[in-house]
C-alpha cells in the first residue's frame, strides 16, 4: 500500500474511534443531571412521555472500554495503513503456523500410506476416505464434487485423459501441474472464416454430424495443414503434450458447432496447478490414489 492511501486509512479508522469517544463525551456534557430524576423531554404520545435521564454508567462506561479496546487491538494487531503491529502477526504466518501443527498431528497418518503402489493404495478403504477429503480441498473447486468436471476441467472418473490415466501420469500431473495452450487455428494462423467452417465441419464428420458434407471433404486438407502436428494424422490425439481424441464423444469444452468453432477461431489456454509445495509427497500419494480409483 501506498504511503498516501496508508495515512488515508490510518486517518480514517483513528477518527472513527475518537469521533466516537468524542460524542460520547460530548453528550454526557451535554446533559443536564448526572443521576436519574422525573425529568422529561417535554412531549409525550397516547399518554407515554419520554424521561430525560444520562445513559446508565455501566453502559457509559462499556462504551469507553470499547474505545480503548480499539486503540489497544489497532497497536498491537494490522489496522493502520501499513503499520504491522507490535505482535507482528500477520493471516499468513497463522495460516504457516496451523499448517505445521496440522503436519506435525497427521503426518504419521499420511506417512504410512505414502509408500504404497497407487493401484493398491486405490483399494485401500481407509486411505480413501483421506484421498476423498483431499480431494474436496484441493481439486473440487474445478473437478466437482463428484470429480465429473465441467466445461474446461476435465472428467476424472471416465477412462478418457488428456494426459494418461497410469497412475505415473496422474503423480506426474499432481506434482508439476499441467499447461495447456492450443493456438487460435492451429499452426495456420491466417486461415480464414472459409476454412475455418470447413475444419469445424470435418471434425463434426467424425461423429456423423457434419453441417455440410463438400465443407467437411474440404476440412481434411486444411486439417492436415493445421491440426495434425498435435492431434495426430487421425485426429486420436497425443498424450505426451495433451491433444485431445476428436473422434470420441468426450469434450473439454462443448461438440457443438458453435462450441468447436469458438475453439479453432479463438484457441484455448488452461492450467492444472501444481500441487508440489502444497501438499507432502504422502499426500500426493493418496490423492492420486483416490483419483486413479475414480476410473479404475
Amino acid at each position: 500500500m501506498s504511503t498516501f492511501w496508508s495515512i488515508w486509512v490510518s486517518v480514517i479508522v483513528l477518527g472513527t474511534v475518537f469521533g466516537c469517544w468524542w460524542l460520547l463525551w460530548a453528550t454526557r456534557k451535554s446533559q443536564p443531571t448526572d443521576s436519574e430524576t422525573d425529568r422529561t423531554m417535554g412531549h409525550s404520545f397516547d399518554g407515554i412521555e419520554e424521561y430525560d435521564n444520562p445513559l446508565p454508567k455501566w453502559w457509559f462506561y462499556l462504551f469507553i472500554a470499547t474505545c480503548v479496546f480499539a486503540l489497544g487491538y489497532l497497536a498491537l494487531y494490522p489496522g493502520l495503513g501499513n503499520w504491522k503491529g507490535l505482535l507482528g502477526w500477520t493471516s499468513h504466518n497463522q495460516w504457516q503456523a496451523e499448517v505445521a501443527a496440522a503436519e506435525e498431528k497427521y503426518g504419521e497418518i499420511y506417512a504410512q500410506f505414502g509408500q504404497t503402489p497407487v493401484p493398491q493404495l486405490a483399494e485401500n478403504g481407509d486411505a480413501m476416505k483421506i484421498g476423498q477429503r483431499l480431494f474436496a480441498n484441493n481439486c473440487a473447486v474445478c473437478h466437482g464434487s463428484a470429480a465429473r468436471g465441467q466445461v474446461g476441467f476435465p472428467n476424472l472418473t471416465d477412462d478418457d485423459w488428456l494426459h494418461g490415466g497410469t497412475p505415473e501420469a496422474i503423480l506426474t500431473t499432481l506434482h508439476n501441474g499441467r499447461i495447456a495452450n492450443m493456438p487460435a487455428k492451429g499452426v495456420m494462423p491466417n486461415m480464414t472464416n472459409e476454412q475455418v467452417d470447413q475444419v469445424v465441419n470435418y471434425v463434426l464428420s467424425f461423429s456423423g454430424r457434419a453441417k455440410d458434407a463438400e465443407a467437411a471433404k474440404a476440412g481434411k486438407q486444411i486439417f492436415a495443414q493445421a491440426c495434425s502436428a498435435c492431434h495426430g494424422p487421425n485426429a486420436k490425439g497425443n498424450n505426451a503434450i495433451g491433444a485431445p481424441n476428436l473422434t470420441d464423444n468426450t469434450w473439454l469444452y462443448g461438440s457443438t458447432y458453435d462450441w468447436i468453432k469458438e475453439t479453432v477461431m479463438n484457441g484455448r489456454q488452461n492450467q492444472m496447478p501444481a500441487q508440489e509445495g502444497r501438499l507432502s509427497d504422502d499426500q500426493i500419494q493418496i490423492l492420486a490414489a483416490y483419483v486413479y480409483s475414480l476410473s479404475n
